[in-house]
């Protein structure tokens, strides 16, 4: 099994049993945090979806989604190379001001020779997460 799956798998397990910190400490110090050069759901300030860099960024998005009302989420698969991991995920949660999210969303890791996390991404329907901040 590569490091980069390795390090998603215990990141996954770590969300499910709600260990952020565990998660965090996966995380490099350095890690960019949902960058991108244009994003809509950036450009319409989706507060779970901000880019950011380091561990801060990453807090900030847990903090975020720590609100939510989770009604599902589930990882169907995972595909790894030796840096990279995608993951196919379903989400379905209730976001504060009670407006459902129910999106099929990739989820792309990047992870260095050391097992850190050094970029995360996902990949969504941004248009789904826009309409429900709204």
């Amino acid at each position: 099994m590569s490091t980069a799956l390795h390090t998603v798998q215990q990141i996954y397990a770590a969300f499910a049993r709600g260990d952020i910190p565990a998660i965090v400490d996966l995380l490099d110090d350095d890690v960019q945090w949902e960058t991108w050069a244009a994003n809509s759901a950036q450009a319409a300030d989706v507060p779970w979806l901000r880019a950011g860099t380091g561990k801060a960024a990453a807090w900030g998005f847990f903090e975020q989604i720590g609100r939510w009302k989770f009604e599902d989420f589930l990882v169907l698969g995972l595909m790894a190379s030796d840096t990279q991991v995608a993951a196919e995920a379903v989400v379905d949660a209730i976001v504060p001001g009670g407006k459902r999210l129910r999106d099929e969303e990739m989820h792309l890791w990047n992870v260095n020779a050391s097992g850190k996390v050094t970029r995360f991404r996902h990949y969504a329907d941004t248009a789904k997460h826009i309409a429900a901040v709204r």
